[in-house]
Order: structure tokens, then sequence, then C-alpha cells
């Protein structure tokens, strides 16, 4: 019986995504990668393959479900299979600089970044970058792993040499230029069938961590703004530049990614940087129910009729 695959590493992240698909009565299984075969004398099952699989997975100890999911689609596009988010989604999702180069090639403004292996490559990058605040950041993350906010490459220095520092599973840390949003926001823009669905604005004055998914929310805080408003963390939003949407659905279509979240922010002086790609992106429950727009049942929906397309 033909199905609809979903590759993954995280129950909790795909749960969302299961409770549409029965509700809509699609056919569907589901593939953990924490650990597994991949036989390449045999041929895949019949069927589409949707890829949602984590960079941050090794922080849930599941450090090579990537690089088996990697064999997967590998297995899966030599046999021809209707696979969504496939190997050259994966290859960005693993790495930012892989993201950033690609977004430059493509004309979308990304901030000022340096990779570097090393502490003193590290020191290096920081003193090349010249420019303060800058922050650092993991190449193959998510959630927010690896962001600190530095005031000087001698701040940059003590963090190196303290118990504090978070050595990247890739071994690559980014040295990236802090921009300051005046609002203390930034905007997600959700895509589905590499189309436009929706954009969250995401309040960014707790902290770094932007995940919007259910699962990754502590607790329910809300950060007050004046004496009498107060603003969610997640809020979905009608005002997005359309001209920047439309190069970002160009640019899903030329690298082949079906459904993404690409974050962005702007600075004091209007200008726009794009900083991350996510190809495995949740939802907020909360923002959606108040908006009205589901992004698991749309997706849901997406791949139901992929699956209707490919039999």
């Amino acid at each position: 019986m033909s199905k609809i695959y979903v590759i993954h590493e995280n129950d909790d992240w795909t749960q969302h995504l299961i409770n549409r698909f029965e509700e809509l009565e699609l056919p569907y299984e589901t593939w953990h990668l924490d650990k597994g075969l991949v036989d390449l004398s045999s041929e895949p099952p019949e069927g589409i393959f949707y890829n949602r699989m984590s960079a941050s997975s090794h922080s849930r100890g599941h450090r090579y479900a990537p690089e088996l999911t990697g064999a997967v689609l590998a297995w899966l596009e030599q046999h021809n299979r209707t696979v969504l988010n496939g190997s050259s989604a994966l290859n960005l999702e693993l790495s930012k600089i892989n993201q950033y180069a690609a977004l430059e090639a493509s004309g979308i403004n990304t901030p000022k970044t340096i990779g570097a292996v090393g502490r003193e490559s590290l020191l290096q990058a920081a003193k090349k970058l010249d420019k303060t605040p800058f922050i650092t950041k993991h190449n193959r993350a998510g959630k927010g792993l690896g962001v600190q906010l530095f005031h000087s490459v001698k701040a940059l220095e003590n963090y190196l040499d303290s118990e504090e520092f978070e050595e990247p599973i890739d071994g690559i840390t980014l040295i990236q230029e802090y921009i300051e949003s005046p609002d203390s926001y930034i905007t997600r823009a959700e895509f589905v069938g590499g189309k436009f669905i929706y954009a969250v604005r995401v309040d960014t004055s707790d902290g770094f961590e932007l995940c919007p998914a259910d699962a990754c929310r502590i607790d329910d805080k809300f950060c007050p703004v004046g004496e009498e408003e107060e603003r969610p963390m997640f809020e979905i939003i009608e005002d997005v530049d359309r001209n920047l949407i439309a190069k970002y659905e160009s640019f899903l279509a030329a690298k082949q990614i079906d459904v993404a979240g690409i974050e962005f922010i702007q600075n004091a002086d209007g200008e726009v940087f794009t900083y991350d790609i996510n190809t495995n992106t949740n939802y907020n429950s909360e923002a959606e129910a108040k908006a009205g727009k589901f992004g698991m049942l749309k997706l849901a929906k997406f791949l139901g009729d992929t699956l209707h397309q490919n039999k």
C-alpha cells in the first residue's frame, strides 16, 4: 500500500502531524532514524517520503541521526522515490555556513559571518569581524545552540577558557555580527509546498531560544510591554514584505525545499538580514489558534495531495 513516510528523530515534534494524518484519514508510517540500517540491495516501499530530520538531534541523544538520514535519502533518491525536503534540504539544515552561502548567492542578505575551528582561530575570527557586539553560534545547531552575545574579544577569550564554552557537534563555531532589532523581535516566514502560508513574530527580549514548537516551551511566560499591555512570545502577523517572500519562494524552489521556516531580522535602519533556514519547521498552537491558521493541517493536506498525485 502506498503511503506517506515521515523521516524524523523526535516523536514530540511529529505527533501533531500524525494527529492531522489521522484526522484526514491519510495512510502514513513514521521512520524514527536515531538508529537503523540501509540495505542498498533492496528497493524502498512505494509512497512519498517527507524528511524532517533536525540539526539539533544530537541534543536529544541522537548523534548520528542526520548521517543515517543522509544515507536513507540517497537510497530513496537512487530509486526515484518522491522525496520532500530531500538531500538538498538536509545539506542546508545541517550547516548554517551552507545556508548563508546559498542565500547570498541568491541575492538574499545575511549577517557578516566567519566560521572557525579551534580557540585561536575563533579569536582571530572575532578580530577579523571587527564589529562589536557580536555573537557566537553553532554551525550545526537549532534551538539557539551555542548562541552567546559578546561586547569584546576579551570577553570571548574568557568564555573560551571557561567551563561554560560549549563545543559544537561538527567542531565549527560561527562568529557573527549582532543584528539588533529596535523592537526586540524576529520574524519567521513559514512555507509549505514551497509557498508562503504565514509569518510569525517572535519576541526575543527574553533570550535566543526561538523554537516555536509546543514541545520547546518551558512555560507560558509573556513579555510585559508597558504597564497594562502584554504581547505573546509568538504571534502570527499580516504585515510582511511580499517582495522578500517572493525571493524566499524562488530560493526554496531552486534548492528543492518543500517545507521550511525562514527567519529574518530588521535593524534600526530598516535593513533586513536572513539568518536561519529551518527545514523541520514546527508551529506554535497558541499563535495558530488565535489567528485561525494551522501549519500542520496545511502540511498534512499537502502531503496527502502529493501522495494522491503520485499514484
